[in-house]
């Protein structure tokens, strides 16, 4: 997944690894993390594969810095990757779950301080959507006018995750309730 991720900011202009791995933080970053390593031992593979290209741009004062570019090859992995629909839900993995499922001997105050710790992390994920990301898109935008259209698919996603904090947060409350009650 990371090397379409990387095609995808690349599609948009080129960029060094450390570039990536910024532009990555602030918005795929949400829903799919890489490393700084992982991001270079991608680049690597892609131009070796002849998706991306790379030069060497000296600078002065500082190291030289590589920025790399998609190539038509790489484009064309990126737009048939896109093209291809998805045709089965991923399994995802959920630490807080498995510890749920088996915190019946916990006691009651630490499950319910475990889940107001969550709650106050996926309060501030809320926030996070809400502000930051958003304006973050709203600027790329005022920007770079040509990106209109994919901005409006950056505030598709930025919803999903607004949303599904949002439902974290619905159950969370929930759970929570139902602890105080019957434990």
């Amino acid at each position: 997944m990371l090397q379409y991720i990387l095609l995808g900011f690349l599609n948009y202009r080129p960029q060094t690894g450390y570039e990536l791995k910024q532009l990555m933080d602030k918005s795929t970053g949400h829903f799919w993390y890489a490393k700084q390593s992982q991001i270079y031992t991608t680049l690597k593979k892609m131009e070796r594969e002849g998706w991306v290209t790379s030069r060497v741009e000296t600078q002065k004062a500082r190291p030289d810095r590589i920025v790399y570019k998609i190539a038509r090859s790489g484009l064309e992995v990126l737009e048939s990757w896109v093209s291809n629909p998805i045709r089965e839900i991923d399994l995802h993995k959920n630490a807080l779950l498995v510890k749920l499922f088996f915190s019946a001997r916990a006691g009651r105050d630490t499950l319910l301080t475990q889940l107001r710790l969550l709650r106050n992390l996926h309060q501030q994920k809320v926030r996070l959507y809400k502000s930051q990301t958003k304006n973050l898109i709203q600027e790329s935008v005022a920007r770079r006018p040509e990106l209109k259209k994919d901005a409006f698919l950056w505030e598709a996603t930025r919803r999903f995750g607004e949303q599904y904090e949002q439902m974290c947060l619905n159950w969370l409350d929930e759970t929570i309730t139902l602890v105080e009650k019957n434990f």
